[in-house]
């Protein structure tokens, strides 16, 4: 079965948005990370940020990679819940972490913070629904 179709599979909320509109947004989102993470990882490197600033950039990017290979290779819905949660985490501690630097880059983690709240929510629900225990 394709991950597609696993996915398909899943019981999930009726709030569920569709694929694509997830596909959508993670293309909005991404080009955000790509620039304010560049911009802290390229500070810390010309010594203009301490490394700390730049430690939850790298977990959260460690984390938010890790997601799709967890939940669509491995399907394994607990990793992938305690995986985004992760996520949502080290979200609100990037943007502690970077305020008192550059206050721009921690508002344009607002957008990423909203969505991985939502998706965070959608996991815990669909691993709720689809536990082992809800199939008896």
């Amino acid at each position: 079965m394709s991950w597609m179709e696993w996915y398909q599979s899943l019981a999930k909320p009726s709030w569920t948005p569709p694929p694509a509109t997830i596909g959508l947004i993670w293309q909005v989102l991404y080009p955000i990370i790509l620039l304010t993470f560049g911009f802290v990882f390229v500070q810390v490197a010309r010594g203009r940020l301490p490394w700390r600033v730049a430690l939850p950039f790298a977990v959260n990017l460690i984390a938010n990679l890790s997601f799709t290979p967890i939940q669509f290779g491995l399907r394994n819905l607990p990793l992938a819940t305690l995986d985004i949660l992760v996520v949502w985490g080290t979200i609100l501690w990037l943007m502690i972490a970077v305020w008192p630097f550059s206050r721009l880059v921690a508002l344009a983690q607002v957008p990423y913070l909203i969505w991985v709240s939502i998706a965070t929510v959608l996991q815990l629900a669909i691993t709720w629904l689809n536990w082992p225990a809800a199939k008896s």
